[in-house]
């Protein structure tokens, strides 16, 4: 059989074809070209929201209904008949949400979406090997995910255990009443974070559509004692302008360095059995950075989108600036400049990491950071190189939390000191990073196992050896304190 041509495998999609014509000129394939026109129109709409169906002038259930309306629309135009897995595992969990105990219902609620997310990941991957389709619909199935398990965990807070046992962050995002059917489908597919996220919290949700979110957010920073008389009525206007700056941006940096640095070059022959090591080093870290830009691309866009409609508001900063960064996925500048494999990670796909701390590791009561590391690579789908990234995190971690806890209080001394500190942490985390997520980008087993073993491995081993050698210090505790009862519950 005649192997198909770029532009027939670009037509192949369960979404709209409308934008064929276009996907051919910009020779981009028609399922991307769907998403960036639904993160479009879903801004266009957005705005409208905002202006036309403002609280004042629309009842709740008007927003929630035309918010979940819209949202259908896009998953489909975006994803045809494979929309439907994310209305059966939507309509599935909110059965065990009305049906479930409030003391197992985010247990079931775990489960339910996690393994359903996970035999989609399966079939999509090792059955059908994408020889149907090329159409990915894993992308809103998995902050479906996310947020059913965020929202069963905080109905179960609300509901099901005793407020002294909460820590603040958990009596804060308790829901102490259960959803509608109306809120719950709006929760989820609402046309601002149906295609591409992030995850957010019901109740900050469910502020937002009645109109209190702002002004909750306003009373939660203490906004007199900041010299505020009256509560203020902030714009978003110029926080999606800059956002969506920041995605052209990144648009152009993606189509350019994506090209010039291909992640194939990797396990090219001359990369793997000439290059010298510093050139191999060297080469994956630009490899690297060039993919990042296609993440700040779609995560700024979704986020734009938000704010656009009124939502994402976090407070007034010390300067009396108004902050839209509730829902930001990524802080650019601090993952840039991050001195720390920590910082690196706290910084992107931040709402994840949210969503991971509030459904593992606060509550496993065993190895919360290796966990919270499987929990991340299995959310992500069964590809090999999801495992290698996360597993070699592990390591990565523990070692960058030993080096830090036994030196760098050495380097606080004088600025100079520090200054140099602080060159040397950039390097090494950016080239840390790079390593470490170079198999997330490459998926399979055997390029991955070639790039390390053209890189000796060198960093496994590393991390290896500084783990065994140096002494462990007990690190200060960042968690919110809890009371006793709550240590021993805390598997609840």
């Amino acid at each position: 059989m005649a192997a198909r041509s770029p532009a027939s495998l670009s037509y192949r999609t369960t979404g709209s074809t409308c934008l064929h014509p276009l996907s051919q000129l910009l020779g981009i394939p028609l399922d991307q070209v769907n998403f960036v026109a639904c993160q479009l129109l879903a801004l266009s709409a957005a705005f409208w929201f905002r202006i036309y169906l403002r609280p004042g002038k629309a009842s709740p259930e008007v927003r929630h209904t035309l918010a979940t309306i819209l949202g259908i629309y896009f998953v489909v135009f975006c994803f045809g008949w494979y929309a439907v897995h994310l209305f059966v595992l939507v309509l599935m969990c909110y059965g065990v949400m009305v049906t479930a105990s409030v003391s197992n219902i985010h247990r079931y609620s775990f489960f339910v979406a996690m393994g359903y997310l996970t035999i989609c990941h399966i079939s999509r991957i090792y059955i059908f090997h994408y020889g149907i389709l090329t159409t990915d619909f894993s992308g809103p199935l998995m902050i479906v995910t996310q947020k059913i398990t965020t929202l069963a965990f905080q109905v179960h807070d609300g509901l099901g255990r005793k407020a002294e046992d909460l820590s603040a962050e958990q009596h804060r995002l308790a829901v102490k009443v259960k959803p509608s059917l109306l809120e719950y489908l709006s929760y989820h597919l609402n046309f601002m974070s149906v295609i591409a996220g992030p995850c957010n919290n019901f109740k900050d949700y469910v502020a937002f559509i009645e109109g209190r979110h702002i002004h909750m957010k306003l009373l939660e920073v203490n906004w007199k004692e900041r010299g505020f008389q009256s509560l203020p009525e902030p714009s978003p206007t110029g926080a999606v302008i800059q956002k969506l700056c920041i995605t052209l941006m990144s648009l152009l940096l993606f189509l350019t360095l994506s090209k010039s640095f291909p992640v194939t070059f990797l396990i090219d022959d001359w990369f793997v059995h000439k290059a010298n090591f510093l050139s191999r080093l060297w080469y994956l870290y630009v490899v690297m950075q060039a993919a990042k830009p296609k993440y700040y691309f779609a995560w700024t866009l979704a986020d734009a989108v938000h704010n656009a409609a009124g939502f994402g508001f976090s407070g007034i900063d010390a300067d009396g600036n108004s902050c839209w960064d509730l829902l930001s996925n990524l802080n650019i500048w601090k993952i840039e400049t991050a001195t720390s494999f920590k910082m690196y990670l706290e910084n992107w796909n931040i709402q994840t990491s949210t969503w991971l701390k509030c459904v593992c590791y606060e509550r496993v009561p065993w190895y919360p950071t290796v966990l919270t590391f499987l929990l991340s690579a299995l959310w992500h789908g069964v590809y090999p190189g999801y495992y290698f990234t996360f597993l070699t995190g592990v390591p990565v971690t523990l070692a960058a939390r030993a080096v830090r806890n036994n030196y760098r209080h050495h380097f606080l001394a004088s600025k100079a000191r520090k200054v140099a500190y602080d060159v040397v942490t950039w390097a090494v985390t950016q080239l840390a990073v790079s390593y470490t997520a170079a198999p997330f980008v490459m998926l399979a087993v055997e390029p991955t196992i070639s790039l390390y073993k053209s890189m000796f491995f060198f960093l496994h081993i590393l991390c290896l050896l500084i783990i065994l050698l140096l002494p462990v210090k007990p690190r200060q505790p960042q968690r919110q304190s809890q009371s006793p009862n709550s240590v021993k519950k805390k598997a609840d």
